[in-house]
């Protein structure tokens, strides 16, 4: 509350804004097959934001704003949970959970763009559907390309485009 706000604590901001609208696109749930429950929609938005911290890295303050990043969705998270009723002692518990989920998550796709044994339809198969497998196998292909375009997307962009 009374800490100096830095430089990139407003881009952060802004860009989560961005991810998370982005993370709540109607196809991804209707087209791509994403549960559209609670833990769908965590999926979805673990997904969007790690794919964007990868991207904020490459930037020369890269570290730092992927923290800043990191900063403004777990206070925006951190926020929803006590708004759904959520109790304080019960807050910090399901926060951790979902860290401990993003970087999991994060290093998977991370790990699966760049060639990695796991191919990312597997990778989506396993975290991007709200803990089940979804019933028809299209969905995870619709999906694998959806995140290759928002990927290319994302790192063809220059910075300041990104919150545009």
């Amino acid at each position: 509350m009374f800490r100096r706000r830095k430089p990139e604590d407003d881009f952060a901001t802004a860009l989560y804004g961005r991810v998370a609208e982005q993370a709540r696109a109607a196809e991804l749930f209707e087209a791509c097959g994403i549960p559209d429950t609670l833990d769908g929609r965590f999926d979805s938005l673990a997904l969007h934001a790690a794919l964007m911290i990868d991207r904020l890295r490459r930037e020369p303050d890269g570290e730092v704003l992927a923290q800043a990043f990191f900063d403004a969705m777990f206070r925006h998270l951190d926020l929803t949970l006590r708004e759904i009723g959520i109790q304080d002692l019960g807050v910090g518990r399901r926060i951790k959970v979902m860290a401990e989920g993003l970087h999991g998550r994060g290093l998977a796709y991370r790990e699966a763009l760049n060639g990695g044994p796991t191919p990312l339809a597997e990778v989506l198969r396993r975290n991007a559907y709200g803990g089940r497998s979804p019933q028809h196998p299209e969905v995870v292909v619709r999906l694998e390309t959806y995140v290759r375009d928002y990927a290319r997307s994302i790192s063809a962009k220059a910075r300041n485009d990104l919150i545009k």
